[in-house]
């Protein structure tokens, strides 16, 4: 009985151990030695900012093959964030790959109808040059100023199913995708809209509409907040339940876009299929700014070039150097933000790559559009991607990177 009892004790203790949030000393003292009172309040304070960032060290060898080191602070797999918009970086690499596989141009117009409740249709685009939608320009839309519709479209075209089953396949067992932006119940995210194709007014490729059979794991209920308003503006004084809402680990998120821009430094059954051509247009929109962008073309007062470049230069919309570009994919929503980056200086030979999430609610009510983003959020990223790259800039590197590959052309 006492062997049993002792068996059960070390057990748990090894799952409590296992469960720690990881936390390296290198970046520890690097933050905190040059953190500002702001930051540091931050950083004391895990339990309540529900932080998490990953810095990752490149090096190249003489061969300019890139060697990737990880340094973490307060990372933990069972600390659950929203990811926001983040998701929709996966989902335009998967589109990307279907399309590929069906043999069609990114370019191709796709027209999307509706066959289930919820679902709307879509003919036109007038952000195009074309005046069409296609999988290249909902792509653009994602990566310039985050758009949600050209999320749910890109979600409509693979289906809820597809995405996550491939997900899993390339080794990312614990993301799950189960939604689009926009109001709609658990069974109206399952099916998914028939699709259809066309060139010169001829159907090359049809899709039937689909419902998703995939079972989610859904292990622990996760509870945010005191309060919030639902989607009829009614405010519920209880926690706001995000049990069922998507999931996307900082670290698979890292290594999702590691993947994508060094592809091969990853295995090869972590490697999406997609080709030289896609590597280049998904180089150029991932950094690409609001101003440079001609189809589609925003108002630049609202969509300023920081407007999705979080680490470093959103807090008081910095402007960015010609010789730096950020490829990466931010979200924000619930008082979450989380930014998904790989920066390079062209002018210096300097790269790394920043991960991180924030909670910055301090009022605890959700969905009411209050949240501390300007006074906590954005500071936090920009304080912790200046010190990086300051780190960077003076750090020894025994050869100097090619970046040639990453600029824009």
């Amino acid at each position: 009985m006492h062997r049993f009892v002792l068996y059960c004790l070390l057990f748990m203790a090894s799952i409590t151990a296992s469960a720690q949030p990881r936390t390296d000393s290198f970046l520890v003292r690097l933050l905190r030695d040059h953190a500002s009172p702001l930051l540091q309040r931050i950083l004391d304070k895990p339990d309540s900012f529900h932080y998490q960032l990953i810095y990752t060290r490149i090096d190249r060898d003489k061969h300019n093959r890139p060697h990737f080191t990880n340094f973490a602070y307060h990372l933990d797999e069972n600390e659950y964030f929203n990811p926001a918009s983040t998701v929709k970086m996966p989902l335009a690499f998967l589109a990307l790959e279907k399309l590929d596989s069906l043999r069609i141009d990114k370019e191709t117009p796709m027209l999307t109808d509706s066959a289930y409740s919820g679902q709307t249709s879509v003919s036109t685009d007038t952000s195009s040059a074309n005046g069409l939608p296609s999988i290249a320009q909902y792509i653009r839309k994602i990566f310039l100023v985050s758009d949600n519709d050209a999320y749910n479209r890109l979600y409509e075209f693979l289906g809820q199913e597809t995405i996550n089953r491939r997900l899993h396949q390339l080794g990312y067992p614990d993301i799950r995708i189960t939604r689009r932006f926009v109001p709609m119940t658990e069974e109206e995210n399952r099916h998914t809209n028939p699709i259809r194709f066309v060139r010169d007014g001829q159907t090359i490729y049809r899709q039937d509409a689909a419902t998703s059979h995939f079972i989610f794991d859904f292990p622990r209920p996760i509870l945010y907040g005191n309060a919030y308003y639902d989607r009829h503006d009614s405010l519920i004084h209880a926690p706001m339940d995000f049990t069922r809402h998507n999931n996307f680990p900082l670290a698979d998120a890292r290594e999702i876009l590691q993947s994508v821009l060094f592809p091969g430094s990853v295995p090869a059954g972590r490697r999406l299929h997609l080709n030289a051509a896609d590597y280049r247009f998904l180089y150029q929109y991932m950094s690409e700014l609001p101003h440079e962008s001609a189809h589609p073309r925003y108002d630049t007062a609202e969509y300023f070039d920081s407007y999705t470049k979080f680490f470093w230069f959103k807090a008081g919309r910095r402007p960015i150097p010609s010789y730096i570009r950020i490829f990466n994919k931010p979200g924000w929503s619930y008082g979450f933000l989380t930014d998904i980056a790989y920066i390079a200086d062209f002018e210096h030979n300097v790269e790394f790559m920043l991960t991180g999430t924030i909670y910055t609610n301090s009022d605890g009510v959700l969905n009411d559009d209050k949240y501390d983003y300007d006074e906590i959020g954005y500071p936090f990223f920009q304080q912790v991607g200046e010190i990086i790259y300051r780190y960077e800039l003076t750090r020894p590197r025994k050869v100097a990177p090619d970046l040639r590959a990453f600029k824009r052309p």
